[in-house]
């Protein structure tokens, strides 16, 4: 990959983003409606977009979904404004390829800080860019859908703030669209971060993924995260009966419903075969 410079439009963006976030701490722009709102787009957005979509169907294909509603929680994905679908799933792969090791986009071996967030901002050249994209994620780029969608986040965010506004007013705009952001970056975040760092093992894998009983909470079962590194082809994440995995519920209702098929999780055999000894699956 190229060398890289400080991501100024990243830094930039992020900085307005928080910055918006900040009025949510003022009285006059607070009210229910708003923080329901930005409830509910949190988890379409989060929930739909990311975790369903952009990770588990695009980027693993873990299960298929009916073209309609793949591309609707496509777009949701984009609202989540964490790039578009072929960068957000180019850099995913290429972590999972080089899971904190060299070539890692955000391997918490550089420290928390740098997995968190830092390794948007600083100088990176594991994040691919443009072309570079098309290696990575062949299988989006060759859909024109996903190529506009792809140049279609801040129109989108701009249409949704626009509808917010017209709605509700300025406090669903900072509620709706900074507040929301910033829970959701740092959610997102953290499985990055502290599902790297915190929890603990139920299998063999070369990094440091662990699971998290809060980030799975906080991210709707991706804080499962050593499980899932274990078998990245799965669309549960949560694999034992406690671990709860609130997309696994969807995923399973989708099923139902017949919009959601070709579903792959782990056979038994490869379970026991990853399994770490109980003595080494209790941690923090």
């Amino acid at each position: 990959m190229r060398d890289a410079r400080p991501n100024w439009p990243n830094g930039i963006g992020l900085l307005i983003v928080h910055a918006g976030a900040l009025l949510a701490l003022l009285p006059a722009f607070f009210s229910w409606q708003a923080l329901a709102v930005a409830a509910i787009l949190f988890f379409a957005t989060g929930a739909f977009g990311v975790t369903l979509c952009y990770h588990r169907t695009l980027t693993h294909r873990s299960l298929k979904m009916r073209l309609p509603v793949e591309y609707a929680t496509a777009i949701l994905g984009t609202l989540a404004f964490q790039g578009g679908p072929i960068e957000w799933v180019s850099t995913h792969r290429i972590h999972h390829a080089n899971s904190d090791r060299k070539g890692d986009p955000h391997s918490v071996r550089r420290g928390f800080g740098w997995a968190h967030v830092r390794w948007l901002v600083q100088p990176n050249p594991n994040i691919p860019r443009g072309v570079e994209c098309r290696k990575y994620a062949p299988d989006l780029w060759e859909q024109p859908f996903y190529r506009i969608l792809e140049r279609s986040s801040i129109p989108l965010q701009a249409l949704l703030g626009i509808g917010l506004f017209f709605l509700g007013g300025w406090s669903w705009v900072v509620w709706g669209i900074f507040a929301r952001l910033v829970f959701t970056y740092h959610t997102t975040w953290l499985v990055n971060s502290a599902a790297h760092t915190f929890g603990y093992r139920a299998f063999r894998t070369k990094d440091r993924s662990t699971n998290s009983w809060w980030v799975a909470l906080l991210t709707f079962g991706e804080g499962w995260h050593n499980n899932h590194h274990a078998f990245p082809f799965s669309a549960r994440h949560g694999l034992r009966w406690f671990e709860l995995d609130i997309t696994w519920w969807w995923v399973k209702i989708l099923k139902l419903t017949r919009l959601a098929y070709d579903i792959r999780v782990p056979s038994r055999a490869a379970l026991e075969r990853l399994a770490l000894p109980p003595r080494r699956t209790q941690g923090a």
